[in-house]
């Protein structure tokens, strides 16, 4: 079967799926999980997942970021990078985690293919990290860490969102990361999603003064390092790069190459829109090629641009975001 391309009425052609497996994690970060479990959990399953790759293959998607909740308290998650890995279509699999279980996971993963990881790390104190995540686990985030940069075949990216109270020394020592390592560290905007609702983002150009005030001049780089929308910079002295995802502040919609799909099996064409398409993938009755269908009809409505300036329209994403993939 061979569907693709898979583009919107905009012209935008959708290569990038990020899936999300599961909303379970093993920490409870303030912008992005409360306390207490919000209602049941979610999880797709491998013959879902399977269909789901299967048929994203041949609509053109050649890049797969799998992400939760926590994608690595799945049971199958070695099992699903091997399956992502083996559609003939899709080039590049890699995975957001908070790097908990990626010391002891990540032999099985790199057997399975998998070709990099995004570490979600927002600071580097201990004390700090607990009041963040509300779990005391900084060191197993540290050894995943270590441990991906050891392997000698995964490209290694840390992700901090950072907001209007992180301390600054927090944010420079998690810069001063891709000084001394071989790795990318960028900072995401925090999206007015969820959690993140009550909670107030730090401006990117305040944050980028900051990092050029301890570091020296910033230079954007002419290349794209990665698959999706950041901005990249390097900095003298610095073994890695320094990038910024200012979906907010700067919005990058017109050049959007992703969707979607989230564990109670919807897509989503775009991350703040509302919940999307159910997607049938445990009815036989509907095959492949009318599922293909269906998401070329929803990805050609893909919506122009995120709402995150017009919230009061009451038609962005209510959800939290460990629910939707971030």
């Amino acid at each position: 079967m061979s569907a693709g391309p898979l583009k919107d009425s905009f012209g935008r052609s959708m290569d990038y799926l990020r899936l999300s497996i599961t909303d379970r994690c093993n920490l409870r970060c303030v912008y992005c999980m409360p306390e207490g479990q919000s209602g049941p959990s979610s999880q797709l399953e491998l013959p879902q997942i399977e269909r789901v790759l299967r048929v994203m293959g041949s609509l053109g998607v050649k890049k797969v970021k799998i992400t939760g909740g926590e994608p690595l308290v799945h049971p199958d998650i070695a099992q699903i990078v091997h399956l992502a890995k083996n559609v003939p279509q899709i080039q590049n699999v890699t995975l957001t985690t908070n790097g908990l279980l990626l010391d002891r996971l990540a032999e099985d993963l790199i057997k399975a293919g998998l070709d990099a990881v995004n570490i979600s790390l927002d600071t580097l104190d201990p004390s700090r990290f607990q009041y963040l995540t509300r779990r005391d686990h900084l060191p197993e985030a540290l050894a995943g860490l270590d441990r991906a940069l050891g392997s000698g075949s995964l490209a290694v990216k840390v992700n901090c969102v950072p907001t209007a109270t992180s301390p600054f020394e927090d944010l420079l020592a998690l810069a001063r990361l891709a000084k001394d390592r071989p790795l990318h560290v960028r900072f995401i905007e925090l999206m007015p999603i969820g959690l993140g609702l009550g909670q107030t983002r730090l401006d990117p150009e305040k944050l980028m003064a900051l990092l050029t005030e301890a570091y020296g001049p910033l230079t954007p780089v002419d290349r794209q390092l990665g698959n999706g929308p950041a901005a990249y910079y390097s900095a003298e002295g610095f073994m890695g790069k320094i990038g910024f995802i200012s979906a907010v502040k700067s919005c990058f919609c017109e050049r959007c190459n992703r969707i979607r799909v989230t564990p109670d099996g919807y897509l989503k064409t775009c991350l703040h829109m509302d919940r999307g398409l159910k997607l049938p993938l445990d009815d036989e009755a509907n095959n492949d090629a009318a599922l293909a269908e269906m998401i070329q009809k929803a990805v050609w409505n893909k919506p122009a641009s995120h709402l995150f300036h017009k919230q009061d329209e009451g038609r962005g994403e209510n959800r939290l975001m460990s629910r939707i993939g971030g």
